[in-house]
């Protein structure tokens, strides 16, 4: 198979290469710079900005001839299915789950729950849903992979302040005390890139039970913000205590970012039955496993 993989050298990427490559698949890499993890492997690697330049997706594609496209990025999913469609056969995009908008039902399916209030993923998530009538009218394959909170090695996992901070990472280290909303009971979903990478490489193993299909990846369970502190003060071995405010004090006087404070207001609890029944997919972690091998990742790049 002719794999192209947009984003292929970022976390998730570079789990899924590790998979595709055992299974002898002809890997293409598109991406902004070259990850030194692929420089053994017998991988093609395009150097190119990820943007909306429809010549050079052609230019590119027409060297490689990918059967199938993954586009871990999504930005510019649009015209990047518009010019690899004449030699693609399965076209497999990511989103999040923050696209179906703040969840009504928990664990929560693979439906739209409300207005997403993040513009580029509702903008995306849009785009998502046009490309999936196109591409069967296409006569093409598509699936989405719907993760929630990434974490595991090789990215500054989500902090308590609801960044992705070395700095906020330290204080947690240091016991410092953190501010949230009360009563802490909200649902967080991390999971390890590794097995959001599962998801994409069973969609591409088993293209007629992904074709038309959005699947959410996820593991087993999510833990609520109160246990999600907890865990952090139990990984760096120390109490991180908490400052507990309402939710109008929180988000207009603490932290007014929605994109921070939102982890701590809507539930990230994605429903995987679907993929569990029709790929077979079963995650390696637990919340609490991959916020480990996150803050271990950290400690041997010496961030901490």
């Amino acid at each position: 198979m002719k794999i192209c993989i947009i984003g292929g050298t970022g976390h998730i990427g570079t789990n899924l290469v590790r998979m595709l490559v055992k299974e002898r698949c002809e890997i293409s890499l598109i991406a902004r710079g070259i990850n030194a993890v692929f420089e053994n492997q017998k991988i093609k690697f395009f150097k190119k900005a990820y943007d909306n330049s429809s010549s050079e997706w052609e230019r590119i594609f027409d060297e490689i001839k990918p059967e199938i496209i993954i586009d871990i990025l999504g930005t510019y999913a649009p015209v990047v299915y518009e010019t690899g469609k004449r030699f693609c056969r399965h076209f497999i995009l990511c989103g999040s789950i923050w696209m179906f908008g703040e969840p009504k039902i928990v664990p929560t399916p693979e439906i739209t729950q409300a207005t997403c209030i993040f513009p580029g993923y509702a903008k995306r998530y849009a785009e998502m849903q046009q490309i999936k009538q196109q591409a069967k009218k296409d006569g093409i394959i598509f699936t989405a992979i719907m993760p929630p909170n990434i974490c595991g090695p090789g990215k500054i996992p989500l902090d308590c302040y609801g960044n992705r901070s070395i700095e906020n990472h330290i204080k947690h280290k240091n016991g410092k005390p953190v501010a949230l909303p009360e009563p802490g009971q909200t649902l967080i979903g991390p999971c390890d890139a590794e097995d959001v990478a599962k998801g994409f490489y069973l969609a591409v193993m088993q293209p007629e039970n992904a074709a038309d299909e959005i699947f959410n990846v996820g593991a087993k369970y999510a833990i609520t913000v109160k246990n999600f502190v907890e865990t952090y003060g139990k990984i760096y071995n120390i109490e991180i205590p908490v400052e507990w405010f309402s939710w109008k004090e929180y988000s207009e006087k603490i932290n007014p970012s929605p994109g921070a404070n939102f982890h701590f207001k809507a539930h990230m609890c994605p429903d995987i039955s679907k993929i569990s029944k029709k790929l077979a997919y079963h995650p390696e972690y637990s919340p609490e496993e991959t916020m480990e091998r996150a803050v271990n990742w950290m400690k041997k790049q010496n961030m901490l």
